[in-house]
């Protein structure tokens, strides 16, 4: 009898801990692999970070952080919010402005000594992407890549909705010489 009731225990904790480990990644954090190079320098290509799930159930973005979403080609992507709803975002001269007011990107500093040959980020207005209009609508965020040159963002893909953003996610986990968090 003792044995039965010794397997039974062992049932219930391995049920137990199946489904704490399906609530959390489902409902809290998940693993993402980094797949492409259009978040260089900040992250790079293979990285695997967790996403926090939890993050917009409680909050809202901020400028500049890091999320995952859904994008409309069945991937994932992982980018940078650059607009909140109702700003207007412009791109002169390599720098970004918000609201009409310039925002220093500190993340871009690497790769702006670089480049040689003209800006990282060419200039832009919100009317002169697919968004289409002076303002990110409501319930809707500016997305971009930290490789500009090289990203498929907002200015290719238009504004993302709030209901296909997975998460935000500043832990870098894997491989182990870049664990660390970002900003």
């Amino acid at each position: 009898m003792a044995k039965k009731n010794e397997l039974w225990e062992w049932i219930k904790a391995l049920v137990i801990a199946v489904l704490l480990a399906a609530v959390i990644r489902y409902f809290l954090f998940a693993p993402i692999v980094v797949d492409g190079l259009s978040m260089m320098p900040t992250l790079h290509d293979q990285d695997r970070m967790i996403v926090n799930k939890f993050s917009y159930t409680i909050g809202e973005p901020d400028r500049f952080d890091i999320i995952v979403f859904h994008a409309p080609e069945n991937k994932d992507y992982i980018k940078r919010v650059i607009g909140l709803p109702g700003d207007t975002i412009e791109y002169r001269d390599d720098t970004l402005y918000v609201n009409g007011t310039a925002y220093e990107e500190p993340y871009l500093d690497e790769y702006k000594k670089q480049v040689i040959d003209g800006p990282l980020t060419n200039s832009f207005t919100l009317r002169e992407t697919p968004v289409g209009s002076d303002v990110v609508p409501e319930g809707h965020l500016f997305v971009m890549g930290d490789n500009r040159r090289f990203s498929k963002d907002s200015r290719h893909i238009g504004t993302v909705p709030m209901e296909e953003v997975l998460g935000k996610t500043s832990v870098i986990y894997w491989p182990i010489e870049d664990v660390r968090l970002i900003k």
